[in-house]
């Protein structure tokens, strides 16, 4: 960056990887007593990607927050990601953004020129997706933090969540995986340029269209795919649901050079905790040792993975294509049965 500041330096893990275990988190969390009114339909610690709030008989706020440390060298671009990573909870269970408060993490040292160029960054992506932002909190830290509070809003009857997923749905995610071990690649200063342009791209994308188009079709649940990876994601959807997934390995997206990173040992810390996570309900045995990190691999503003009627996935992954040219049907939701029990995410 011809002495610029490479902010993947300045941190000891990158994005949605520098999650908190989920067996951790889950521990920690176990047995509080949230306080919660009657107007509260979900909330985000059942596995859902965003608490939603009733408003009025046919309207419901959609509120949830997300933050993490850099995954690219540039400010700019950091925030912007940061910024769609945030937004994309909303995305997932159809809701319209309406406002956002930055949440700031900040080593002072690093001047303020890099958190403006940060804070730009997010401002340009919310304006983008039609977002104000109100404002913010920041602290000093000794590692770089950024993202943001985000809530939005919805017709009730036109919520989706991550449950809710049918025998015979087919199985659609909107963008390629590979973000975490690319982002590992591109932290140790290995990553071709052109696989670094497409990993900005994929990362900066709001899944907005895709939610767009997810809602003029017949689809029963739908999650977002970050920092638990497809795997971990997945298994939510189908636990929640009470159905089995079967993925079908041909028919992944992924990003370029994800399996020669692989090779090279470019996997991050989160893909063994996602493994830990899925433990009993991921079944890879049918996949190569060295393609199974792809399922395993914590994803930076991932795209969605839609449940949607057999007979109406063509025309919907014909339409989000318009936007999101890696979509792909990559699999379909089962019964509990001898192929799979409830919960489980079989991979072929």
């Amino acid at each position: 960056m011809d002495g610029k500041i490479r902010l993947t330096q300045v941190v000891s893990c990158a994005g949605c990887a520098a999650k908190i275990s989920p067996a951790f988190l889950s521990e920690a969390v176990s047995g509080i007593d949230w306080p919660r009114s009657p107007e509260v339909l979900c909330a985000s610690e059942g596995n859902e990607d965003a608490g939603v709030v009733q408003i009025s008989e046919t309207e419901a706020l959609v509120q949830t927050t997300d933050f993490f440390t850099p995954v690219v060298d540039e400010p700019y671009v950091f925030g912007q990601a940061a910024a769609a990573n945030a937004l994309s909870d909303l995305y997932a269970m159809g809701a319209t953004p309406l406002s956002a408060l930055n949440i700031v993490c900040y080593p002072e040292d690093l001047g303020p020129q890099v958190l403006k160029e940060i804070l730009q960054g997010g401002a340009d992506k919310a304006r983008e997706a039609g977002c104000s932002i109100l404002g913010g909190h920041s602290v000093r830290d000794a590692e770089l933090k950024y993202g943001m509070a985000v809530t939005g809003k919805a017709l009730i009857s036109r919520i989706r969540y991550n449950r809710g997923a049918r025998p015979g749905d087919a199985l659609i995610l909107t963008k390629p995986l590979g973000t975490g071990i690319l982002n590992t690649a591109l932290k140790r200063g290995v990553l071709q340029e052109p696989t670094k342009k497409r990993l900005l791209g994929s990362m900066t994308m709001l899944n907005a269209w895709a939610a767009e188009c997810m809602l003029r079709f017949d689809t029963s649940a739908c999650t977002d795919v970050t920092g638990f990876s497809l795997m971990g994601h997945a298994m939510e959807m189908a636990k929640s649901s009470g159905v089995g997934l079967l993925l079908d390995l041909s028919a992944l997206p992924i990003l370029p050079e994800v399996k020669e990173q692989i090779q090279s040992g470019h996997v991050t810390r989160g893909d063994k905790s996602n493994r830990e996570y899925t433990r009993g309900f991921a079944i890879v045995s049918d996949v190569s040792v060295d393609l199974q990190p792809v399922l395993f691999d914590p994803q930076t503003s991932g795209g969605l993975l839609i449940a949607v009627a057999e007979e109406d996935a063509g025309k919907l992954l014909e339409q989000i294509r318009e936007g999101c040219e890696d979509a792909a049907i990559i699999g379909i939701c089962l019964a509990p049965g001898l192929e799979l029990m409830a919960g489980q995410v079989r991979v072929k």
